[in-house]
C-alpha cells in the first residue's frame, strides 16, 4: 500500500532503497506491521550506480565473518530470486556463470591470488576460485586483449538487475502489507513512552521498533538514537555502451554486459564529499581501461554516463547494531545491498523481529570496531 501521510506500524524501516527494501520485504512476509520510509529519487540512490554484482570473490580480506556472510548469501540467491520473480512477476535478471577479476599485471594477478588465499583460509563457508594466466583467460574469454595478464575467477559470483531489484522488493512488501511512504524523509527519531516518534516530510508517525536503513542518511539519524554509522560517500563513474552483440558471458571486476546487450564499466573510487557528478578524466581512463581489457569495445558508442554514491564504512564491512540505549532500535549500514538481500530478507529479519542480534554473530559487524583506542 502507499500512502501520502506519516502512518504508524509496529516496525518503521527507514530507507527506500535495496537495503531498506529488502529488510521491509523480510518483516512484511513475516506478517509484521511495516510501514517503509522512503526519501525518494532525489536521495543519494545507491542502486543508481550498482552494477548489480551478486560478489563474493575478494570479500571478506579483513573479515572472515563478512566472507561467510557474503559467501552464504550468495548461495542463497537463487532461491530468494525465484520466489520474489513468483510474488511480483518482476524478473531480475539474476545469472551466476561465475566472474573474472581482471589483472593488467603479473605483480597484480600474484597479490590477488594471495589475498584470495587467505579469505579462503580463514572462511567457514565453502568457497573456491582459480588463479588464470593470460592464455586460459583467453581460452574462456575470446575477447580479451593482449596486454591482460591474468584472471582470478570464481565460479560463485553472479549478477541481478539492481534497479528491477529495488522496484520487486517494494512491490513484494507492498503486496504482503507493508505501508510504502514514497517521499517520506525522516528527519528526526526520538524515543517516547511506548516506542519512537518520527518527524517526516509526510507528517508525525509513530512506531514500536525503528531499523535505520537510510545509507548515507544514517550519519545523522543514528546518534538519536544511541547508534553509530561511520558511513561516508565514495563516488564511483560509470559509462554504459550502446548495445552490442554478446561477448561477455561472465561477470568481471570493471565490466559486464547485460541481458540486454549494453556494456556497463566503471571501478573508480573517489572521496569527493555528496558530488555525485561526473568528471573527464576518470571517464577516460575508465574506458581506457575498459579497451585494454577488451578491445573491440574501442569503437562502441557511449550512450550514458553518471556518478553516484557509495555506503562506505572505514574497512568496508557492514555495520549491523542494535542500540544499547533503546533496545528496539537497529541500524544497518551496508554497501553489499545487492549480494546480501537474501540475509538481509531472511536472517536479519528474523533477529529483527526476536529484538535482540546475537552479540556472538554480529561482534564483528559492531562499529564499536572503530573505537580501539591506539596504544
Amino acid at each position: 500500500m502507499i500512502v501520502t501521510a506519516a502512518p504508524s506500524a509496529e516496525f518503521a524501516v527507514i530507507g527506500g532503497g535495496i537495503v531498506g527494501a529488502a529488510i521491509a520485504y523480510g518483516l512484511a512476509k513475516a506478517g509484521e506491521n511495516v510501514a517503509l520510509f522512503d526519501e525518494g529519487d532525489v536521495a543519494f540512490r545507491a542502486a543508481r550506480g550498482n552494477f548489480g554484482n551478486v560478489w563474493v570473490q575478494g570479500k571478506g580480506g579483513s573479515s572472515p565473518a563478512y566472507a561467510d556472510l557474503t559467501r552464504q548469501a550468495a548461495n542463497d540467491w537463487a532461491a530468494f530470486a525465484g520466489e520474489l520473480e513468483a510474488e511480483t512477476g518482476v524478473a531480475l535478471h539474476f545469472r551466476r556463470p561465475g566472474a573474472f577479476y581482471i589483472c593488467f599485471t603479473p605483480e597484480e594477478l600474484q597479490k590477488r591470488a594471495a589475498m584470495m588465499a587467505s579469505i579462503d583460509s580463514r572462511a567457514k563457508v565453502a568457497g573456491s576460485f582459480e588463479v588464470l594466466d593470460r592464455d586460459e583467460v583467453a581460452r574462456r574469454l575470446p575477447a580479451i586483449g593482449p596486454d591482460v595478464a591474468g584472471a582470478t575467477y570464481c565460479p560463485a559470483d553472479g549478477t541481478a538487475n539492481p534497479l528491477h531489484l529495488l522496484r520487486a522488493l517494494i512491490a513484494a512488501a507492498c503486496r504482503l502489507g507493508c505501508t510504502y511512504v514514497p517521499k517520506g524523509r525522516v528527519r528526526k527519531v526520538e524515543a517516547d513512552g511506548s516506542g519512537f516518534t518520527l518527524q517526516t516530510d509526510k507528517g508525525i508517525a509513530g512506531c514500536g521498533s525503528v531499523v535505520l536503513a537510510a545509507g548515507l542518511g544514517n550519519v545523522d539519524l543514528a546518534p538519536q538514537l544511541g547508534l553509530s554509522a561511520p558511513v561516508r560517500p565514495v563516488r564511483g563513474q560509470i559509462l554504459v555502451t550502446e548495445k552490442v552483440e554478446p561477448f561477455l558471458h561472465y561477470g568481471t571486476n570493471f565490466i559486464r554486459q547485460t541481458i540486454e546487450g549494453g556494456c556497463l564499466f566503471g571501478e573508480s573510487s573517489e572521496e569527493v564529499g555528496l558530488d555525485d557528478g561526473t568528471t573527464l578524466p576518470v571517464l577516460r581512463e575508465t574506458a581506457r581501461r575498459a579497451v585494454t581489457a577488451f578491445p573491440l569495445l574501442r569503437n562502441v558508442r557511449v550512450v550514458r554516463s553518471w556518478g553516484a554514491l557509495r555506503i562506505m564504512t572505514p574497512d568496508g564491512v557492514p555495520v549491523y547494531q542494535q542500540s544499547p540505549t533503546h533496545s528496539r532500535a537497529f541500524v544497518v549500514s551496508v554497501h553489499s545491498g545487492v549480494t546480501l538481500a537474501p540475509f538481509h530478507a531472511g536472517e536479519l529479519a528474523s533477529l529483527l523481529r526476536s529484538g535482540a542480534f546475537d552479540t556472538g554473530r554480529f561482534s564483528s559487524f559492531s562499529p564499536e570496531r572503530f573505537n580501539v583506542q591506539a596504544a
